[in-house]
């Protein structure tokens, strides 16, 4: 499992006599990289120790508000002088504002926080913001500061899911810390239901707000899995998901680049296992975020060839506790429709359960009805339906095929009940699309139907 915890202070008195303990729980729960961050000139010169020291650490420096009535422009030099000079720092924080317990006047709060966003964006580096009761004038300041231009974390979120929405618009991930598990803390439950898990991270903000059952305890990285639990219940995903997931939302914020990955033919959402055999497609649909890059929740779907069966079923073989296997990967799998019937007979004369998601133009291009050929092999057909008539398919689509797309699209679906226990046609719910209409022809023509999030993949 690769789960990071994207903000702790594992430095000071705290972890001063156990720290190689910690960092041994931490490994054994499966933490692989900790960010360490640093709070004021001496914390900030021991998380960039701490990161040179360890390979799988990086760290931010920064001030944190509440010293910054006595910010100096010597300490100012000296943040900028360790962001340009070291590579494991890899952001500018912990910085922001904090009017709850005003340990600095507010103004010079806010002149503070300015500077640090204009070295950032000088250095071209992402920010760790901390916000306490301060929402307003934190959102007004980054504005005014062009933050967006580089982007980075509102660290330990205590906003709600309008201002996290915000804040992604603006170019910022939104960090959940272990108050995630409080049963109290219902309004930042709402926001990791809302927030696509795309734009979020898990931190322990370590040695504060540990999760529970260890609350009243001090927090360390080894916890942020707790954090990472909950969030995975909230979303409907599983543990190594959200691990995987937020990972990489990690990497990508701080410039972290991870091992080069091999070609990704079998992988896991949820308990399911997906094939990805093809990046070619019949459909080049508006929607499609394959445009963009080739990343689903987690997982690099980019394949440098396409798949033979042996190597099929070696990656099948690389995983275990599935309960369906779905051909789906970022093409078209009925393209290669050869290698399907070979792989899903395999499948199913070994007792698994399986699914193929479908743009339902597979008779289009193979000239002939392929359904009979899937009968018996096959157990649900996914079949992205996606308009009501072949004008918005066309617009939405870009099938090939001009208005007999459109007419393939639906006999296919009425075909296929002929031939398959369970077929499911569907839609993306992109925006101004009559999704009520889509579900009116789609059990007109026999099939279920089921809705699709817009601009949520896997």
């Amino acid at each position: 499992m690769d789960l990071i915890d994207s903000h702790a202070h594992i430095y000071g008195d705290e972890f001063a006599q156990d720290l190689p303990d910690v960092l041994q729980r931490a490994k054994d729960a499966g933490i692989t990289t900790m960010m360490v961050i640093g709070a004021d000139m001496e914390s900030s010169v021991q998380a960039l120790e701490l990161a040179n020291a360890h390979d799988n650490m990086y760290c931010a420096v920064g001030i944190h508000p509440h010293d910054a009535e006595g910010v100096t422009e010597e300490d100012y030099q000296k943040i900028r002088a360790m962001a340009l000079a070291n590579p494991k720092v890899v952001a500018i924080g912990e910085v922001g504002l904090d009017f709850y317990r005003d340990r600095s006047p507010r103004h010079l709060q806010e002149e503070v926080f300015r500077r640090f966003i204009r070295m950032a964006r000088e250095l071209k580096l992402p920010l760790v913001i901390h916000d306490r009761d301060a929402h307003d004038r934190i959102m007004a300041i980054l504005k005014e500061e062009k933050a967006e231009e580089i982007g980075g974390v509102l660290h330990c979120f205590s906003g709600d899911l309008e201002m996290a929405q915000e804040c992604i618009a603006m170019n910022f991930v939104i960090s959940i810390p272990g108050t995630v598990t409080y049963p109290s803390n219902e309004s930042l439950r709402e926001v990791v239901r809302g927030v696509k898990i795309e734009h979020l991270l898990v931190e322990t903000d370590c040695p504060y707000l540990t999760p529970v059952p260890h609350r009243g305890k001090r927090n360390e990285p080894a916890f942020v899995r707790l954090t990472a639990e909950k969030v995975a219940e909230l979303k409907g995903l599983s543990l190594e998901d959200v691990a995987r997931i937020t990972a990489l939302n990690t990497r990508k914020v701080f410039g972290i680049e991870a091992a080069a990955e091999e070609s990704t033919i079998a992988y896991m959402i949820r308990d399911s296992l997906y094939l990805n055999i093809t990046n070619r497609c019949s459909n080049r649909c508006t929607f499609c975020p394959k445009f963009d890059d080739f990343i689903v929740k987690g997982h690099e779907l980019k394949l440098a060839h396409e798949p033979n069966f042996a190597e099929v079923m070696e990656a099948i073989a690389g995983h275990g506790n599935f309960k369906e296997v779905v051909f789906c990967g970022y093409g078209e799998p009925l393209v290669r429709l050869d290698l399907v019937k070979e792989v899903a007979r395999e499948l199913k004369n070994r007792g698994f359960a399986v699914r193929i998601n479908t743009d339902g133009q597979a008779n289009l291009v193979h000239g002939r009805n392929i359904l009979p050929e899937l009968a018996g092999i096959v157990d649900v057909l996914s079949v992205s339906l996606n308009a009501a008539d072949a004008a918005t398919y066309q617009n939405l689509c870009n099938t090939p095929f001009g208005e007999a797309g459109f007419r393939g699209i639906c006999d296919f679906l009425k075909e296929a009940t002929r031939y398959i226990p369970k077929v499911v046609a569907s839609a993306v719910t992109v925006p101004d699309l009559d999704v009520e209409k889509v579900r009116e022809l789609a059990l007109s023509l026999g099939a279920e139907f089921r809705e699709r999030e817009y601009e949520e993949v896997g």
